[in-house]
């Protein structure tokens, strides 16, 4: 795990921030997830279904890839001399391959922004989130968060 300090961050622009442990992505997980947001779409819940369909069994939702990120990215590093951290936002959120059902995941991460703002600073992420031993990342994200003093 990276450590870094607030009042540091800046610095440390450009660097990997290194890569999460692996994560394996359950169906129950998917169908928790499908009741949480209303998307019950076969391709994530109906096993027999997609085991015929175009990925060759259920999928996690797109949208679940994305929820992991702040499990996944404090598994990478943690910043310290924080009163509080807030998710502020995505630039940009692409979801390039799937991510089937029983798939190991882990994210990688590396800090591409730091800029000031009223009581800290706002930090900007680079992230990819991986299906090990995949060709393609399974997300691809610029995410953003906000720690204060």
């Amino acid at each position: 795990m990276t450590t870094l300090d607030l009042a540091d961050l800046a610095s440390h622009v450009g660097e990997h921030l290194g890569y999460s442990p692996y994560h394996t992505v359950t169906q129950a997980q998917v169908d928790l997830f499908a009741d949480a947001t209303g998307d019950h779409q076969w391709i994530h819940q109906d096993v027999a279904r997609a085991s015929a369909g175009p990925f060759g069994g259920t999928i996690a939702h797109g949208y679940l890839t994305l929820s992991l990120l702040p499990v996944l990215l404090g598994q990478i590093w943690q910043v310290t001399g924080v009163g509080m951290g807030v998710n502020y936002g995505a630039n940009r959120v692409r979801f390039p391959a799937p991510v089937p059902v029983g798939a190991d995941v882990r994210a990688g991460a590396t800090l591409v922004e730091v800029s000031p703002l009223e009581g800290g600073l706002q930090v900007v992420l680079d992230v990819q989130v991986q299906v090990r031993d995949a060709a393609k990342p399974s997300l691809v994200a610029q995410v953003l968060y906000r720690y204060y003093r």
